[in-house]
């Protein structure tokens, strides 16, 4: 029987497609304001959403997941437009298609000639679904902290921010900047992205945090935390000079944390040797403690480790080194580089937010406990491949692969290539040039690979195919027949051409390829024969 065929929907489609409703116009600003009403579990507020148009359209898509209900929209020129919450808009104009709007564009907003601001002002409120297993069956978590207090949070990656508020919901268009304004309760504190901005008091029981980035932020970063917070911080001499780096906990757990957030600083060194300056200066470098085991929300991490080391007490590779430090600071930090800095334009090729983050343990080890503590680090997650679908999914259909292969394969992979490189310098500049070249941008796997090709001087395009598209890992078969030493890779793509180093009595390169080549060495050679273990490969002896 052939492999089942995965089947989407319209909807899907409608989800992930960037598509003539989305592709005329470009976001340069959200500025969200939600109220949190923990007594029934429910938002309100609206979006105010800037943007410029590309070309004509004549057709808007906004998304807001069910049971969210958009209550009014108006665009405006030159400054946001005022309603009445509740204010309906005219059926006619906008036709809700499930969790999208299609919304009729008056030609004048949708000008690419014109010079004056166009803004969309959303009003929306509802029961937006609750996270069952966060983050990654996400939505909103109305939770209480350990001494009974109300804690709140949202976690969204691959749902979408549109669970809870009306945006447009696609990776491949950030806003260029966002404000973010929580209210809630004045008896809690609201943290949000970037830098606080002020708090207003209600004089009703509420409060209203403001909090503001000024750099390009996905949709499915921009979140609120609430609930009882403390705070300290400090300042990190870094690459662009001065870095406020803040943390947010719970006021229970304040000294406990201002030991165990050593980590972050040790973070930042490291990640800034390897991928250059933090991404987000102005911005700032946020822990937030959080409901949940942790999210790269940019500039605003979510935390939920429990202050230990490891993964939730685990080493994920087995080595040991795993334990020596925090994975969930050093992985969701990761992220700010490889996901917040460099985001894909499409979830199908996630591989390029989670598989450099992975590999960012394998670097941060190597860091501090040196370069075999990072290969056996590297080596050890191997034992979570799982093989059964390849690390890219569909396009076009909000579809990530569900397999934990984007992480501990696609780190692997890149060991590898780290390895046939042989230049750990040329290594690392590719790394901190990735993140020059594409900073704050979307990008394709295909420009990832291309880069890395053109600045390693090697086609890497077959190895690329090899671990991100099929699901099998190369083998490299080889026979000793008295001093003729045969080799070839099977299991391969047509054309997988990886430089492989094998040691004899001394290491040597080889260039396999899926046929036969032969190899003339002293008939002893196979008794101290072996394939360097850090390219992830297997190996066979034929033995006809």
């Amino acid at each position: 029987m052939g492999e089942k065929k995965e089947v989407f929907t319209h909807a899907d489609t409608l989800r992930g497609t960037y598509g003539p409703e989305r592709d005329w116009w470009d976001v340069t600003k959200y500025d969200l304001h939600v109220k949190f009403n923990l007594g029934d579990s429910t938002v309100s507020g609206f979006n105010v959403i800037q943007f410029k148009a590309l070309k004509k359209g004549e057709t808007m898509q906004i998304d807001l997941q069910e049971p969210m209900v958009l209550d009014s929209y108006q665009f405006s020129f030159d400054k946001p437009a005022v309603m009445k919450t509740g204010e309906a808009w005219n059926s006619k104009d906008v036709k809700r298609e499930g969790n999208a709007f299609h919304i009729h564009v008056n030609p004048v907003f949708s000008n690419p000639n014109s010079k004056r601001k166009v803004y969309l002002t959303l009003y929306f409120h509802g029961k937006p679904q609750i996270a069952k297993t966060p983050p990654w069956d996400g939505g909103v978590m109305w939770k209480k902290d350990k001494n009974n207090n109300p804690w709140v949070s949202v976690a969204c990656q691959g749902l979408g921010a549109s669970v809870w508020y009306p945006c447009k919901d696609h990776q491949a268009d950030e806003p260029d900047s966002a404000e973010l304004h929580i209210t809630c309760p004045d008896s809690l504190l609201g943290v949000g992205n970037g830098r606080f901005r002020g708090k207003a008091d209600n004089k009703d029981g509420t409060a209203t945090y403001n909090w503001a980035v000024v750099n390009p932020i996905n949709n499915y970063c921009i979140i609120p935390y609430i609930g009882k917070y403390v705070h300290f911080g400090e300042v990190y001499k870094g690459e662009k000079g001065n870095l406020d780096m803040d943390y947010w906990v719970m006021d229970y757990n304040l000294e406990k944390a201002k030991e165990h957030f050593k980590d972050a600083t040790r973070m930042m060194k490291a990640f800034e040797y390897w991928f250059g300056p933090y991404p987000f200066y102005e911005d700032g470098y946020k822990l937030v403690e959080a409901p949940h085991l942790g999210m790269e929300h940019q500039s605003a991490t979510a935390y939920g480790n429990n202050y230990q080391n490891g993964y939730r007490g685990n080493d994920v590779s087995g080595s040991k080194w795993g334990l020596k430090w925090d994975f969930i600071i050093v992985h969701e930090s990761g992220h700010e580089w490889f996901a917040n800095n460099i985001t894909s334009k499409d979830i199908a090729d996630m591989w390029i937010h989670e598989g450099f983050t992975s590999y960012s343990e394998t670097l941060f080890t190597e860091y501090y406990y040196g370069k075999e503590a990072g290969n056996e680090y590297n080596r050890g997650i191997r034992r979570k491949v799982v093989g059964k679908a390849p690390i890219i999914s569909a396009y076009g259909v909000n579809k990530e692969s569900e397999s934990t292969d984007k992480y501990y394969k696609a780190s692997n992979m890149l060991h590898t290539i780290r390895q046939a490189m042989d230049n750990d310098s040329l290594f690392r500049h590719i790394l901190r040039g990735l993140n020059q070249t594409f900073y704050h941008q979307t990008v394709t796997t295909k420009q990832v690979e291309g880069y890395m090709s053109w600045r390693s001087g090697m086609n890497l395009s077959k190895v690329f195919d090899q671990y991100l598209r099929t699901i099998d890992i190369p083998v490299f078969e080889y026979k000793i027949d008295g001093s003729k030493f045969s080799y070839r890779y099977t299991n391969c793509v047509k054309g997988f051409n990886l430089p492989l180093k094998v040691h004899f009595k001394k290491d040597i390169w080889l260039k396999p390829a899926d046929q036969w080549k032969v190899l003339e060495l002293a008939p002893e050679a196979d008794i101290t024969f072996a394939v360097d273990p850090n390219f992830y490969i297997k190996t066979k002896r034929i033995t006809e």
